[in-house]
């Protein structure tokens, strides 16, 4: 999912961040098929030996500056938070797949999106705690989209069937609010029709309540 800055963001914090997305987005594209692979390749020995190394090395070239908090506690113009670590929608996150959510203001969201082999649970099947995560996430941007940011409270998943392996399909809207308190529904759409089916509740956070609430 593309990160962007805020319509009143100064405009060379805005190239910068597209800057850093363009020189990180591949390296993550790199390693994302890197995990693939060492669940799929099947090269000999010495070819797995070599790989380490390099592996290794690749390591050892990235771990010379790290940085001291997280990329989701790094807050830019306007206050907002930069995803850019997250294990579904994340840039910069080898094992998100990733997700590019769209969504409304009327609380609807949607992604087509692709789990490959480094996500299989069952044989041929999206593990259900993946599964469970896409759905999480899915349902919270419905929820934002709606000007109803919150945490998530409950969550409930029916698994109407096994989720494969490949091209995904996820839908997501808000059903009602109350109070501090909105509810969210979801659904993954595989090739077979309707794999999974979610209820959320989610709480808004003290720092979008208005007194009394």
């Amino acid at each position: 999912m593309n990160w962007h800055l805020p319509s009143d963001a100064p405009v060379d914090e805005t190239a910068e961040v597209e800057r850093q997305a363009r020189v990180w987005r591949p390296l993550a594209a790199a390693a994302r098929e890197l995990v693939d692979l060492c669940v799929m390749s099947d090269v000999d020995e010495d070819e797995v030996r070599a790989a380490q190394a390099d592996v290794e090395a690749a390591v050892a070239r990235l771990r010379k500056v790290r940085r001291t908090q997280t990329l989701g506690q790094e807050h830019l113009t306007g206050g907002r938070r930069r995803p850019w670590g997250n294990p579904v929608i994340g840039l910069r996150n080898p094992i998100a797949p990733p997700i590019e959510v769209h969504s409304d203001p009327s609380g609807r969201a949607e992604a087509d999106f692709h789990c490959g082999p480094a996500f299989e649970g069952p044989p041929g099947l999206v593990h259900g705690g993946v599964v469970s995560l896409v759905l999480d996430q899915v349902l919270g941007h419905a929820v934002g989209a709606a000007g109803r940011p919150g945490m998530t409270g409950t969550l409930t998943i029916v698994y109407r069937q096994g989720t494969p392996l490949g091209d995904l399909r996820i839908e997501a809207w808000v059903d009602r609010e109350d109070g501090i308190k909105t509810w969210a529904k979801a659904h993954i759409i595989g090739p077979n029709g309707v794999t999974a089916e979610a209820e959320g509740v989610f709480i808004l956070p003290r720092a979008f309540r208005t007194e009394g609430s």
